[in-house]
């Protein structure tokens, strides 16, 4: 290992001075160490991007689209992104010009918001169970951390909205995601304006993460963004419901000024999204709802598939009305011990799960399963986990 001069080490951002690293990341390469382990571990959905969606980046490549765009994006990208979210979403009518940006995946726009609309020392409310970079990216900004335990339910309900900001009056902002990572919970639109009337008192900044908004199941996703315009940041992109993961597009909507704050970070860390990919997202932004019809209707079935077989080797699950994670009471013989199970479970029974003490508050004693995964391997790991169990 080549060292690093002491001076230099010495030097680098308190906050940074331990290297941030993705806890599900450091997990999932672990766990890949073991030989014939079956890995329902990372959100990365198992199905190929349509052809048409492949056609619009070959073709752009064809035309020579390799030069740099704007920085926001191409505005027919920023268009389509505005146009998507009213037709989908009942989102304001976004300017394409000045309040739509286009990033390098969801995860930019989260770690530009953090840094650009938040200063050092700023209170941030997480409600937990929560997708674990979120802690990370806010460690990195300097900001402090106040989790919000949903569980049993894990449902954000008035009542505990209202308590935490009785106990934080002094918090900035808060992080809304639904469908939940990890455990599938989403709302309905009268639960979201419930939330939204308690938050609108307030001046909270709301990071609202959408990025599993097209797999949600039980009745249509309802946008923070619809009812809380003024005081909301949707953070989105086209990984998940597309399978575009390696294209990494993703978009950042709000208020001018929020988002031209955030813009001004984006063009200094990225420059500019790659032309090709942008007429990727483009296409299929605009013409892939047939897509994402076939797509809900596949994770759906899969998620109901796993949900009987879990319980019937006794499994404690929650139905997920959203996503394509379950998240499951462990064993009770395993009590509370969710990092020795899935220690246990990898190494006895080649299953890759993880653990959801990972995901922070409430987590504990659970494990979240992705069945973005061939219907072939989650029948396998139904058969490891049932003859583990027994």
């Amino acid at each position: 290992m080549l060292d690093a001069k002491a001076e230099l080490v010495n030097q680098m951002k308190p906050v940074l001075d331990q290297p941030v690293v993705s806890p599900l990341r450091k997990l999932d390469e672990d766990l890949a160490q073991i030989p014939g382990l079956i890995r329902l571990t990372l959100g990365e959905p198992d199905l190929s991007v349509a052809e048409h969606i492949k056609v619009a980046a070959q073709k752009a490549i064809a035309q020579n689209d390799s030069h740099y765009a704007p920085s926001s994006g191409s505005l027919n990208l920023r268009r389509a992104i505005s146009q998507y979210m009213q037709e989908r979403f009942a989102s304001p009518a976004y300017d394409p010009q000045t309040e739509v940006v286009v990033t390098i995946g969801a995860a930019e726009a989260l770690f530009a918001s953090f840094n650009d609309l938040f200063r050092p020392g700023d209170k941030l409310i997480i409600p937990t169970p929560a997708y674990p970079v979120y802690a990370t990216l806010a460690q990195q900004a300097g900001l402090e951390i106040i989790e919000l335990n949903t569980a049993p339910d894990f449902n954000l309900t008035p009542a505990k909205l209202k308590k935490v900001l009785a106990q934080h009056p002094d918090a900035k902002g808060m992080i809304m995601n639904y469908p939940a990572n990890p455990t599938g919970v989403t709302y309905q639109e009268a639960e979201i304006q419930e939330l939204v009337a308690i938050l609108a008192r307030t001046s909270l900044l709301v990071i609202s993460d959408e990025i599993y908004a097209e797999l949600s199941y039980d009745y249509p996703h309802t946008s923070m963004a619809k009812w809380l315009p003024n005081q909301t940041i949707v953070v989105s992109g086209l990984s998940k419901a597309f399978a575009m993961t390696g294209y990494r597009v993703g978009y950042l909507v709000g208020p001018q000024l929020l988002v031209q704050q955030v813009q001004a970070m984006h063009q200094l860390i990225v420059a500019c999204p790659p032309g090709p990919m942008m007429a990727a997202a483009e296409e299929a932004l605009t013409h892939g709802q047939t897509d994402l019809a076939l797509t809900r209707q596949l994770y759906q079935r899969r998620g109901e598939w796993l949900l009987t077989g879990l319980a019937k080797i006794g499994f404690q699950v929650i139905r997920p009305a959203g996503t394509f994670y379950v998240f499951a009471k462990i064993p009770t013989a395993w009590r509370e011990d969710d990092v020795g199970f899935v220690t246990d479970l990898a190494h006895k029974a080649k299953v890759g799960l993880v653990p959801g003490s990972l995901f922070g508050a409430g987590g504990a004693g659970y494990v979240r399963l992705s069945y973005a995964a061939a219907e072939s391997e989650l029948a396998l790991v139904l058969n490891r986990l049932t003859a583990y169990v027994n």
